[in-house]
């Protein structure tokens, strides 16, 4: 099942998970395939951390790294994220940091324990700079990802001249195409369905003429990929390998309370809903409390990102830490895709790598012998 992406990183099967868990990013690299730690939310420190971690733990393996640098957003061109947050948050109008604050209140979701900030980390080019710079320092991460828009130039330009591999995520041709103008390596095209900021094009629709108009650039298929029938359907369509997300957000090894853990298995596909109430863009989440209120008429309306992601920011931090307390789960941040709803138990990484395998085996051969039928 190797295709070329497997010969660009040196990894057994194109399986790419994204995790903002280490331990999952070890285990599916070590299992043949690619853990792509996602660095939002993390301090420089806690980078250096968690990838002082992995080095120390995946033995000889390759692994990744998703940052986020949006084709667009509020205080584009600032290069101090210090005085860039300090900027954004005087934009913020207090009535959304009150109502943000009123909706965790009105949940009985406890208060941080100390005064601590949140801050962008992350969102921003300022803000996701450092995140790189400490990342290009490990010699182990052969993939750096943007989860939203083109790369800028000289981003591109340095971690090429690092010797390492760009991807970016793109739900619309002509976002693709921008893409391979740009120089990235591998295009990742997700689909409605997916989990976190989505386009509006389905998957099925999405993968075959992302895969025929960037050739041969390699796709992957993200979006609505949770088993090895998916998985083959996507290789079926020119994909290069599958993006998946959501798979690993109940494993055994995923750092959630079990409280989350236990509303994600319980979710189904109609649960989730793309909102702007988290982050200022559409991305798909389950709906709960915290949703509907950012679309009623009568509150607030979301700002544009990263505005949002100040707002939510505390929300973000305490729902996940206190999934378990109170009503929580009912404004809690849980970013997933359609998929969800095919995830009902918990497994390991290494047993999701090798059910998609064995999966995807199993439909390649169920459709040789329809086919072999068929001519008899």
């Amino acid at each position: 099942m190797r295709t070329i992406v497997c010969d660009m990183l040196g990894i057994d099967v194109p399986i790419f998970a994204f995790t903002h868990c280490r331990d999952v990013v070890v285990e599916v690299s070590k299992a043949g395939g690619l853990g792509v730690l996602g660095m939002v939310g993390f301090t420089p420190e806690q980078v250096k951390e968690e990838l002082d971690w992995i080095d120390a733990h995946i033995g000889d393996k390759p692994y990744g790294v998703d940052i986020v640098i949006p084709q667009k957003y509020e205080g584009m061109g600032a290069t101090d994220p210090k005085d860039l947050e300090r900027q954004l948050k005087q934009a913020v109008p207090q009535g959304h940091f009150d109502f943000a604050e009123k909706l965790l209140n009105d949940h009985g979701v406890p208060a941080w324990p100390d005064d601590s900030e949140m801050g962008l980390l992350g969102w921003t080019e300022a803000s996701a700079r450092p995140q790189l710079e400490e990342a290009l320092r490990h010699p182990k991460v052969r993939l750096v990802a943007n989860a939203l828009g083109t790369p800028p130039a000289e981003v591109i330009a340095e971690i090429k001249a690092s010797g390492r591999l760009v991807a970016a995520l793109c739900g619309k041709i002509k976002q693709g195409l921008r893409h391979k103008a740009a120089g990235v390596d591998i295009v990742i095209a997700q689909g409605h369905e997916g989990g976190g900021h989505t386009g509006e094009i389905g998957s099925v629709v999405l993968w075959p003429q992302m895969v025929d108009a960037l050739a041969p650039t390699p796709v992957l298929a993200a979006g609505g990929v949770g088993n090895g029938r998916q998985m083959a359907a996507a290789l079926a369509m020119g994909c290069a390998g599958v993006w998946t997300g959501s798979l690993w957000l109940t494993v055994t090894e995923a750092q959630a309370e079990p409280a989350q853990k236990e509303g994600l298995l319980r979710a189904t596909s109609e649960d989730t809903v793309r909102s702007r109430s988290w982050t200022g863009k559409p991305a798909r989440m389950l709906k709960n409390d915290w949703t509907e209120a950012w679309e009623d008429p009568a509150n607030p309306k979301p700002l544009g990102m990263p505005l949002q992601g100040l707002v939510s920011a505390d929300a973000m931090r305490r729902t996940v830490r206190y999934a378990g307390v109170a009503d929580t789960q009912k404004v809690i941040f849980n970013p997933c895709g359609q998929v969800i709803g095919q995830i009902n138990r918990a497994e390991s990484s290494k047993e999701v790598v090798f059910r998609l395998l064995n999966e995807y085996v199993d439909t390649v051969t169920g459709m040789a012998e329809h086919l072999k039928a068929s001519e008899s």
